[in-house]
């Protein structure tokens, strides 16, 4: 399967996640394969996330901020309700690779 971009003359509707994020999210939507989908909100999710921290400091809102904007930018058609989902949404304080930062 081939992806074909195209460039989208649409305004950016949350530019705190940029175009790439509002992109990756109309192509999960074309998406049939309930799996495939599923990991791609995972992805994209983790995605927001790590941009989501950049713009706040406030993780665990954070986390619930995601999962409102991806139905939001979706229009309702992602409902992020899978258990990989959830299962990002329970554990907060993972990191994304596994790995833990030293404070200093």
């Amino acid at each position: 399967m081939t992806l074909q971009l195209r460039r989208n003359a649409a305004p950016i509707r949350m530019r705190n996640y940029g175009r790439i994020v509002q992109d990756m999210i109309a192509y999960a939507c074309t998406v049939k394969d309930k799996s495939e989908r599923e990991s791609l909100e995972v992805y994209i999710a983790q995605c927001m996330r790590q941009r989501n921290l950049v713009w706040n400091r406030d993780q665990e809102a954070g986390l619930a901020r995601v999962k409102e904007d991806i139905i939001r930018l979706s229009n309702g058609q992602l409902p992020c309700t899978s258990a990989l989902f959830e299962q990002l949404m329970v554990q907060p304080n993972q990191s994304l690779n596994g790995s833990k930062k030293k404070k200093k």
